[in-house]
C-alpha cells in the first residue's frame, strides 16, 4: 500500500508544493515519524501535510464502505485515502503517541503538543 507525503505551504493565499515523499508501506512511514527519522527534516514555514493513501488492488465488495475514500485532519496533517486504511493508520498513530515512538516533529505538526 503505497503512502505519499505532499509537503505544501501556503503563501499569499496560494498553495505551493515544497516537496514529497513515498513509502512502500506503513511501516516505513512510521518509521519516517519516528524519533530520529526524516520527520524532523521537514521543511519550515508548512501550512499542510497531505498524506495520501492508494486505494486497494481489490475493491472490498463485502463492505464497499471500507473502500470509500475520507480524510481525517490532524492539526496539519490531512489523512486522505479508503476509511478502512484511515482508520487503521489513526490508531497506530494513537498507541505510538502513547509510547513515545513519535517524533517530537511529528506530534506538533498533528497537534499533540498544543
Amino acid at each position: 500500500m503505497p503512502i505519499t507525503i505532499e509537503f505544501n505551504v501556503h503563501k499569499g493565499g496560494q498553495t505551493f508544493k515544497e516537496d514529497s515523499v513515498t513509502f512502500r508501506n506503513a511501516e516505513e512511514l512510521f518509521e519516517y515519524v519516528a524519533p530520529g527519522g526524516g520527520c524532523e527534516k521537514m521543511p519550515s514555514g508548512l501550512g499542510e501535510i497531505q498524506m495520501i493513501f492508494v486505494s486497494p488492488e481489490h475493491p472490498n465488495s463485502m463492505n464497499p464502505i471500507a473502500d470509500k475514500r475520507v480524510t481525517l485532519q490532524l492539526g496539519m496533517v490531512l489523512l486522505t485515502g479508503p476509511f478502512a486504511t484511515i482508520v487503521q493508520i489513526s490508531q497506530e498513530i494513537i498507541d505510538k503517541v502513547g509510547r513515545a515512538e513519535l517524533s517530537v516533529a511529528f506530534q506538533s505538526v498533528i497537534g499533540v503538543n498544543s
